[in-house]
């Protein structure tokens, strides 16, 4: 859920680690287990859009709430298992597993 104050990666190495792993710009990306969305906002404003699935509904509900403005039509959170969400029939670019296996 929220990390409640914590400073998570204030070094920007993991962001960092991340973008020189993928290239996001303009893929469609599935992130399972997206939590609040602490992974999320670090990929999001490259791509062209983002399913984030998590099972947990105060996650998803505290992602959603925090989702910025300029995220809105971009980013997508269900909450639910990767199963049972009803995954679009379109195929992902990227999939990202947030401690999720």
């Amino acid at each position: 859920m929220a990390n409640d104050g914590v400073t998570i990666d204030p070094e920007g190495t993991e962001t960092r680690v991340l973008h020189e792993l993928v290239d996001f710009v303009g893929k469609n990306i599935v992130e399972v287990g997206c939590g609040d969305g602490r992974m999320t906002w670090r990929y999001a404003e490259s791509a062209r859009s983002v399913l984030a699935v998590d099972p947990d509904e105060a996650s998803i509900a505290h992602a959603i709430e925090q989702r910025p403005e300029t995220l809105q039509s971009i980013v997508t959170f269900r909450a639910g298992d990767v199963e049972t969400v009803g995954l679009p029939e379109a195929r992902f670019d990227v999939a990202i597993l947030s401690w999720s296996l």
